[in-house]
């Protein structure tokens, strides 16, 4: 039997912004994260030796970054996605999380505020996410890293983004050491509003309300990503449907098993060990979606995000 809702966990919810799309706008929707990041000014983010502004090259111009690291000597490098559904989300919002990346796996970390919708739809922000790859891997030695220690980590949409752009590296001839999908976005076909799409995910019926991301929250950010329903088949948006993941970087793949995405996530984990892809998958039992950012409220969500960045660091370290 999985675990319970972690009870801690269960107190927080009801604090949780994105929880209406029937009065949400993506200005809402960006406005909530910030604030909800803005709550915890009082509590220092974990420490790291630098974390500064710079700027990274996306697919039609300069895209804000944020570069972190401990010391000075070559580390693996990270580039890093945010997640809010492609429309919220920014450097502040997961400026928490990337620090403990670089706490926790050594690496340089760069975190890629790409494009949002519904100013910059789809592909807008898959062209981004790659383009800021391709930028960071033509610049590693500014960077202090090393091109056979090079990976890739996301949270929710930011790990759509990632796992997009791991297989857009591979046939690009660009080799990752490994990628880090964070409760990812990995199958948009239905939008979430298809009954058939849905009923292959029991976990967006069994998690529909009631634990933070809703069903119809995700479908209200698919209606703001793509300009038209059927770019959900699109590998760029859906990994899942992509026709071969065989190739791809290493990968670990976390869930939340309160969480409608889980069951996609978990489909991606299985499709990728299925094309021979070395991958490690955490479910997340007890925890919902966005459970990355709980670590100072829970101890289980700190716990099992711990345990994935240390995989993801395994990987890294062990390079191409």
């Amino acid at each position: 039997m999985p675990l319970p809702l972690d009870p801690l966990v269960e107190k927080i919810i009801p604090l949780l912004p994105l929880r209406d799309p029937a009065t949400m706008t993506p200005q809402s929707a960006r406005d909530s994260l910030r604030a909800l990041a803005d709550a915890r000014a009082a509590v220092p983010p974990p420490p790291v030796d630098t974390a500064r502004d710079i700027e990274v090259q996306g697919a039609t111009g300069p895209l804000k970054a944020r570069l972190y690291r401990n010391g000075s000597t070559t580390a693996p490098t990270v580039i890093f996605f945010h997640g809010g559904g492609w429309v919220a989300g920014d450097l502040e919002t997961h400026d928490r999380q990337a620090r403990n990346l670089v706490i926790e796996t050594g690496a340089v970390v760069i975190s890629v505020d790409y494009r949002r919708p519904p100013e910059t739809r789809f592909p807008g922000a898959f062209e981004d996410a790659f383009a800021a790859v391709s930028d960071v891997i033509a610049r590693i030695a500014e960077f202090g890293g090393d091109l056979s220690r090079v990976g890739l980590a996301g949270d929710s949409a930011g790990g759509n983004l990632a796992a997009t752009t791991a297989l857009a590296c591979r046939d690009a001839g660009i080799r990752l050491a490994a990628q880090l999908l964070v409760y990812p976005v990995t199958d948009v076909v239905g939008n979430y509003a298809d009954r058939d799409e849905n009923a292959k995910y029991p976990s967006r019926a069994e998690n529909a309300e009631g634990y933070f991301l809703s069903r119809a929250v995700m479908e209200w950010f698919a209606g703001h990503y793509l300009s038209d329903k059927a770019q959900a088949f699109d590998w760029r948006v859906s990994p899942l449907r992509a026709k071969s993941l065989a190739g791809v970087a290493p990968a670990v793949v976390t869930t939340a098993w309160f969480d409608p995405l889980r069951d996609e996530g978990a489909a991606y984990a299985k499709a990728l060990a299925a094309a021979g892809v070395p991958v490690t998958y955490h479910p997340g039992e007890g925890l919902i979606h966005g459970y990355f950012g709980l670590g100072d409220a829970s101890e289980t969500a700190r716990t099992e995000a711990q345990r994935a960045r240390a995989d993801f660091k395994v990987l890294l370290d062990r390079g191409v």
